[in-house]
């Protein structure tokens, strides 16, 4: 969990190098932070040296992410299909975990998933928002 501070760092980096809104870059941390988070919990059973890739792009309407690691064999689409959750139910009524995942599929214009050479790939878009002039 130590280097999820260091994945943070190069969204950020990205996202100021390309004059990415600030909105739109706590977007993409938020669900670096929480594919990294489950690969480490869930995927590994805690804290691992196994390595997790990233790979961003940009362009004027799509922030894309490619995300892989070598934990267990995981896919989140199928996840939240299988275990849809009911947005309307109240937090008690919500079972504990599986709120992240779902939340990041919901975020994404566009996600893929697929098991390759022992790897969980995942390559997600977010639709930028539009920019708001601060001059009016």
């Amino acid at each position: 969990m130590a280097s999820l501070a260091e994945a943070i760092a190069f969204v950020e980096t990205f996202c100021a190098d390309r004059g990415v809104t600030v909105s739109d870059g706590l977007r993409l941390s938020l669900v670096v932070e929480e594919l990294f988070t489950n690969t480490v919990m869930h995927g590994h059973g805690g804290d691992s040296d196994a390595p997790v890739r990233l790979g961003l792009r940009a362009d004027a309407t799509q922030l894309e992410l490619s995300y892989e690691d070598s934990a267990a064999p995981f896919d989140p689409l199928d996840r939240v299909a299988r275990s849809p959750v009911d947005a309307a139910a109240g937090v008690a009524d919500r079972p504990i975990g599986q709120l992240g995942i779902a939340l990041v599929v919901s975020m994404a214009e566009r996600i893929s998933y697929v098991r390759e050479d022992g790897r969980n790939r995942i390559v997600l878009a977010l639709r930028r928002q539009a920019a708001v002039d601060p001059r009016g």
